[in-house]
This record gives structure tokens, C-alpha cells and sequence, in this order.
């Protein structure tokens, strides 16, 4: 409660502040208006490039935006022909109106030396041929072939990622009471962002066969070996992660590079804002199944881990998606069948959500009955991630402390428990899925998107919170796991 009210004083303090020309209204005049209304475009007679400028025939009047031409336009409804900026162009915010509104308000203030600039344009012909023609034609060729594949450039470190990293690390263990497994206790609590709740169980130490064999009914050969693995104390989402807690870090309302990072940061802005954040999604991403009480769908490994970190700077936990060995104890819970209730298939359709029961979509959240620790929808529902990279080879036998099976290369990765459009094999408690390229395959964009899976309408996730609170480089490493780089070692 005390964290929520004081988020709302923040807030509050925040809308009453005086307008800040550099931070609050350049990005958007800049964003949303000078690509017409500048010098070089001629189909315009209005320009903004300078305040005398900007200020001509009373269309901004300092201290009354209810008689300034500009703040009529751009408040007038999305589908009028005259709204501004046009209906064709992405629109205003709520938000950025009223910042442009208050400006005004508080006297359109502007320093009279100051002139409005369109960001540098990269021209082929200018900029890269040059570049270009001092390489070899196999080079050139290569980089052609890097293109039309995609163009996925490597994350590069960001010195302000880790110190971000660092300070929510010490929130956590400021936050954080339990030291010891017998202090470990179920809990449900609130994300302050989006008021939604969310509850986790307890999974205590303990060592498990993971993996299956080959008398198993539908054994895969990359289940194997069988072996014994040793596993921390951690907790898990009792559920799936739903839209109602995921949707508030999907859409933010706010500006983001396609890395997610914010597009006009600012030496004010507040930690979470900072955080990485989806672009705005080109489609409905419940395609129509339905949101409230039903799980988050189609976005990638890295997009969920983001969410895990956006999720731990509110809270003062350290959140991350489960390794996979974790995943199979959880869904396990101290059994050796099949299936967390028995061998048999025949008893799914109290469990779990799949091909025959599903009505080809997915239900909501915990519908069905829990696994022996009270854990719903392991199997079926939404398949969900982990942590590891996949191997057609099968599990390392030689990783069994802990495991986790990192790599470099993004694909594929595991996703484990099956969904609403598998068969009952396929939500076996050690079956196991490869991610693909594919999966993107409905995205127009160029590169592909780094936060949605859109072809995956049956992929979503659960979280986990490990009692023992890694170190700063750790969590850094975990958090941008997801993503195709070289820092993974």
C-alpha cells in the first residue's frame, strides 16, 4: 500500500510540474511535427523550425492554449481530415497533448537562439556506397546476404545497462527478508504499474530424475540421458503470466527504439522508465481469444526477460524465467510418471488444456486442476519458456548442479508443458520444443522483431524467483539472455 501511494504522489507531483521545453516538448515537436513543418518542405506554409517561427498568426499563443490554432488541431478527433499530425501519421498521446497544451499554458517558453533540427538522414548514395566500394566484391556480397536475412545486429554492452542492474539489484537485497529455505512461504502480491495480481509457490531443494526413457509411451531421443539433477530452492508462478499483468509493460504509451531502449531518455527519467520495452505491437495480440484472466501470448524469450526485469524493479524481487531443469522439477513435483498425475492420458483433460478439449484457442489461467504443489497449467495452456538453449543431442549429462545450457546462438531455444493446440504427448512432463525462426513469420518487418513471436499464439511463459540472489553481472547476463550477441560465454 505504502509503495502505491507513493507512486500515485509521484505521478501527481509529476502532471503538476512546470513543462520542460528540452526534455517534455522537443522530442515531440520533433517526433510528430517538424518532418512537414520545416523550411524544406513546400507543401507547408506553417513552420516551427524557431519560436518567431512557430509563434506567426497567433498559431501558438504564449499563456492561452485555448486560442492557439495548433492546440485545435491536434485535439481535434484522430479521423478529421485536418487533425494534426494527419490521420495517416502515428497520433498524439493523450499525454503528449496535454504537455503541449501546459507548455503553452505556462508561455510556449523556447530560448530564441534555440532552432528545431530533423535527426540525420543516412543516404545510400551519400553515406554508405562510399563504405562500399573500398570492400571486396565477396564482401560486399556477404553484407547484401546479411540484409536480405534480416539484419540482426548485435546487442552492443551498455555501460548504463549494468549500473541500472546494480541499483535494482540493491533494492532487492534491501527488499528481499528470506536468507534461508525454511523461511521460504507461498505469497501473492501486486504490481504496482498495472494494480494486477500475482501468485507464486514455493519448490524446496531437492534432486529429481529429469528427463525420460525409452519406455516411456512417446519418448523423444532429446529427452535423454536420464539423470540426476540437484536443484536450489526457488519460487514459481502458481499460473501462467496473464495479460492482465503483462499487457502494462507491452504498451507503455511511450516512445522506444526497436531495441526497446526509450527513445528521448532523459537525465530525469525514473529507473522503470529506463527499462526495455516493446515496440508497439502491428497487430491484436490476443487474436481474438480473449485478455482478461487469460495468458500473454506470442512474445520471444527476450521479450519475457524484460518483463522479468520490469517486474523486479517494482517489486524488490529478483524475477527470471525458469531454467529448464527447473521447469521439469516444478512440473515433476516429486512425481515419476508421464505426467505429474500419473502415466496415463486418459485423466488429462482434468489437468490440462490441449487438442481435444481447448476449443482451438487457448482458456484462462488455472481453470484446471494443480500439480501435487499446487502449480496450475503445466501441462497444456500455453507452452512457455525457459532459460536453455536446445540440443538435438539431448541433455548434457555432466550438468547437474543447477543446470543451466547457455549459447550464443538464438535458435533454438526450449519451451516446455505443450499448449491448447498440441496432443497429449506433447505436455508430457519431459517433452521438450525447439524455437525457430518460423515462428516470426507472419512479422512484415525488416529486421524481424525482437519482442513477438507472432505465428506462436500457443507460447507464453511463467516466472521464477531463486532464493539466492545473484550478482549484479549475473542478473545482467541473465535478464539479456534472449537476445543474439556475443557477451555469452
Amino acid at each position: 500500500m505504502f509503495r502505491q501511494a507513493f507512486i500515485s504522489i509521484l505521478i501527481t507531483s509529476t502532471c503538476c510540474a512546470d513543462i520542460d521545453f528540452s526534455k517534455d516538448v522537443i522530442p515531440i515537436l520533433v517526433e510528430s511535427c517538424l518532418k512537414c513543418h520545416r523550411k524544406e518542405y513546400k507543401k507547408s506554409d506553417y513552420k516551427l523550425e524557431t519560436r518567431a517561427l512557430a509563434l506567426a498568426d497567433e498559431i501558438i499563443v504564449p499563456g492561452n492554449a485555448d486560442k492557439s490554432i495548433f492546440i485545435e488541431l491536434i485535439e481535434l478527433d484522430d479521423s478529421d481530415d485536418d487533425v494534426m499530425p494527419p490521420s495517416k501519421e502515428e497520433p498524439l498521446t493523450a499525454k503528449q497533448k496535454q504537455i503541449l497544451r501546459d507548455w503553452i499554458d505556462e508561455g510556449a517558453s523556447w530560448p530564441q537562439e534555440f532552432v528545431l533540427k530533423m535527426p540525420p538522414v543516412v543516404d545510400f548514395k551519400r553515406d554508405i556506397n562510399p563504405i562500399l566500394q573500398k570492400l571486396t566484391q565477396e564482401e560486399r556480397e556477404k553484407i547484401k546476404l546479411w540484409i536480405t536475412s534480416g539484419a540482426n545486429w548485435p546487442f552492443e554492452d551498455d555501460p548504463n545497462s549494468i549500473v541500472l542492474t546494480r541499483k535494482i539489484r540493491e533494492l532487492i537485497i534491501s527488499t528481499s527478508k528470506e536468507t534461508k529455505e525454511s523461511e521460504m512461504n507461498g505469497y501473492s502480491s501486486t504490481i504496482p504499474e498495472s494494480g494486477s495480481p500475482y501468485h507464486m509457490a514455493a519448490v524446496p531443494a531437492g534432486s529429481f530424475t529429469m528427463g525420460s526413457t525409452k519406455k516411456e509411451s512417446k519418448h523423444k531421443p532429446h529427452e535423454g540421458p536420464v539423470r540426476e539433477v540437484r536443484i536450489d530452492p526457488f519460487w514459481i508462478g502458481k499460473y501462467e503470466v496473464s495479460w492482465n499483468e503483462y499487457e502494462k509493460f507491452m504498451i507503455d504509451g511511450g516512445r522506444r527504439n526497436k531495441n526497446g531502449s526509450k527513445k528521448f531518455p532523459d537525465p530525469n527519467d525514473k529507473d522503470i522508465d529506463l527499462i526495455s520495452r516493446p515496440t508497439k505491437p502491428y497487430v491484436e495480440m490476443t487474436f481474438g481469444m480473449g485478455k482478461d484472466g487469460y495468458p500473454a501470448i506470442s512474445m520471444t524469450q527476450h521479450a519475457a526477460l524484460q518483463y522479468c526485469k520490469w517486474l523486479s524493479i517494482q517489486t524488490g524481487h529478483f524475477y527470471r524465467l525458469p531454467t529448464e531443469a527447473e521447469w521439469e522439477y516444478a512440473c515433476r513435483a516429486g512425481t515419476k510418471t508421464a505426467y505429474s498425475f500419473g502415466d496415463s492420458a486418459k485423466d488429462l483433460n482434468d489437468y490440462g488444456w490441449f487438442i481435444d478439449n481447448a476449443d482451438f484457442q487457448y482458456q484462462k489461467i488455472g481453470k484446471k486442476k494443480p500439480n501435487p504443489w499446487g502449480i496450475h497449467d503445466m501441462h497444456g495452456n500455453v507452452a512457455e519458456w525457459t532459460m536453455d538453449i536446445f540440443s538435438k543431442e539431448g541433455h548434457d549429462p555432466n550438468s547437474l548442479d543447477n543446470p543451466w545450457i547457455r549459447g550464443r546462438d538464438l535458435y533454438p531455444r526450449v519451451v516446455r508443458g505443450g499448449s491448447w493446440n498440441d496432443f497429449p504427448d506433447s505436455l508430457r512432463s519431459a517433452a521438450r520444443l525447439p524455437s525457430a525462426k518460423s515462428w516470426k513469420l507472419q512479422d512484415p518487418q525488416l529486421p524481424k522483431s525482437i519482442w513477438y513471436m507472432t505465428n506462436t499464439q500457443w507460447l507464453g511463459f511463467r516466472i521464477v524467483r531463486p532464493l539466492k540472489i545473484p550478482s549484479a553481472e549475473q542478473m545482467e547476463l541473465i535478464w539479456n539472455t534472449g537476445v543474439d550477441h556475443d557477451t555469452l560465454e
